[in-house]
């Protein structure tokens, strides 16, 4: 059996639960074969040289995790610069927030080829690779350049933009060409593979071969949605679990008045957070009965603190909540709880179970898996509703949510008092086919699809 090579540009040791569903799945498929899964260690060294960082090797069980240093210049450039700068904010149509610094590209670059020449002398000729996410898209090309010749998949965790969008940025031909020395290129929705064809039809005279094979640039690459699931299993056990069951008791409780109303994101601009909190208020206007009765939890970890269009995200959020709280308040109800913290994952189900709505409202998101995980967490006997924005990927999958444009305030806030509405058995039907969805295209399922596909290629 061939070994599994996973790359990514962070690393989980695979038997940590606290790894999540996604590290559980990739290191069942590690274990199988005794894997190595490679990527950078976290580390910036202050004083290191540009393209060279110390390469280490440890073993978790049957998979050997190698993992690379990067120096400041590398860190900045590739990390910070290029791929959380340029790649991130345009991949999530937010044009407005890149900063195109024409130095940030070489380091990228120059990061993945060092990434290459690292990974080369522990490879095997009959390894199977699968390269994960926007920091690595030129792996593959710097590989194949170097003489690899085995089998390489590419797996896009975010979204793919449409042509327009990605031809903003510079050298994007190049970009798009090097998904071409993948074997298979592996998107989140149909909408995805949509935008990767016809861009490489407008920019690169495509032409598609067959349904899934696509010739361009000299070479032809599977491309395939493989929309990802969480750990169905490992999620309702947590739900279950002492922590998860002691925050929805204490939630019930403490709210036996209230109705609540859930969110729970990374502090991210792509997340729609001030667009949800406008809709509440919107709510509070439209919809008086819920004054002194619906309750929104804003839970907002901290991300990036350092990139300033994160600190101008926080303090619009903490303006916007003040507002509400000062508006609308009473001495004996918060209308908006925020938080701007990490929340234990051992007891996000029971937060989830106790939320009547779980808001989950992104301008633009690859999947999200907190929708699938709030779907989870309920009662069947008794489920919340859930509200989702029609731009993430999820909402190709989860068509009995309420879908809504996060950008409608009002269309935002009518749906959110037709969840509150909704007759218990609406929501049980819902629920039960949102479960049954989840349930089939699992992580597990996501996985085996993608390394099934990855076979067939070629």
């Amino acid at each position: 059996m061939s070994r599994l090579v996973v790359i990514s540009n962070r690393l989980a040791d695979p038997r940590k639960p606290a790894a999540g569903g996604l590290a559980v799945a990739l290191g069942e498929a590690l274990n199988q074969t005794g894997g190595l899964w490679f990527g950078w260690s976290g580390t910036v060294v202050e004083d290191g040289t540009p393209g060279e960082g110390e390469l280490h090797t440890r073993q978790a069980g049957a998979v050997t995790l190698a993992t690379v240093d990067l120096c400041r210049e590398d860190h900045d450039s590739y990390y910070h610069g290029y791929s959380n700068s340029v790649l991130w904010p345009v991949f999530h149509y937010r044009l407005d927030l890149a900063d195109f610094n024409a130095s940030y590209i070489a380091g990228y670059r120059r990061v993945n080829q060092m990434f290459a020449r690292k990974l080369l002398p522990l490879l095997r000729d009959d390894d199977v690779i699968w390269v994960h996410d926007y920091h690595l898209i030129p792996l593959a090309a710097e590989l194949r350049a170097m003489g690899c010749k085995q089998r390489i998949g590419f797996f896009l965790h975010i979204p793919m933009p449409p042509p327009l969008i990605m031809a903003a940025i510079p050298q994007h031909e190049w970009l798009m060409r090097s998904l071409f020395a993948y074997d298979l290129v592996g998107l989140q929705s149909e909408a995805d593979v949509s935008h990767f064809t016809r861009y490489v039809r407008n920019e690169g005279s495509a032409e598609e071969v067959d349904e899934k094979r696509v010739r361009a640039f000299g070479a032809t690459v599977v491309v395939q949605s493989f929309p990802i699931g969480i750990d169905v299993d490992e999620f309702t056990r947590l739900t279950h679990a002492p922590d998860a069951v002691e925050t929805y008791e204490n939630m019930r409780d403490e709210y036996s008045r209230r109705r609540l109303l859930l969110g729970i994101d990374r502090l991210d601009y792509s997340k729609g957070i001030p667009q949800r909190v406008r809709a509440f208020r919107e709510l509070l206007d439209r919809y008086p009965e819920n004054r002194d009765s619906a309750t929104l939890i804003m839970i907002a970890s901290p991300t990036r603190d350092d990139v300033n269009a994160y600190a101008d995200l926080r303090q619009e959020l903490e303006g916007l909540c003040g507002a509400v709280n000062g508006d609308y308040g009473e001495l004996d109800w918060m209308p908006v709880r925020y938080i701007h913290r990490m929340v234990a994952r051992k007891r996000v189900p029971g937060l989830c179970r106790a939320a009547a709505v779980g808001l989950v409202t992104p301008l633009r998101d690859g999947m999200n898996l907190v929708a699938k995980e709030y779907v989870v967490a309920q009662d069947p006997d008794d489920p919340g509703v859930l509200v989702l924005s029609r731009f993430a990927g999820a909402a190709e999958q989860l068509k009995e949510a309420l879908l809504v444009n996060p950008y409608d305030t009002q269309g935002m806030a009518d749906s959110i008092q037709q969840a509150l509405q909704m007759p218990l058995v609406e929501r049980q039907a819902r629920h039960q086919k949102l479960m049954a969805r989840i349930r089939e295209h699992d992580v597990h399922w996501w996985r085996k699809a993608f390394l099934d596909a990855l076979q067939a290629a070629g």
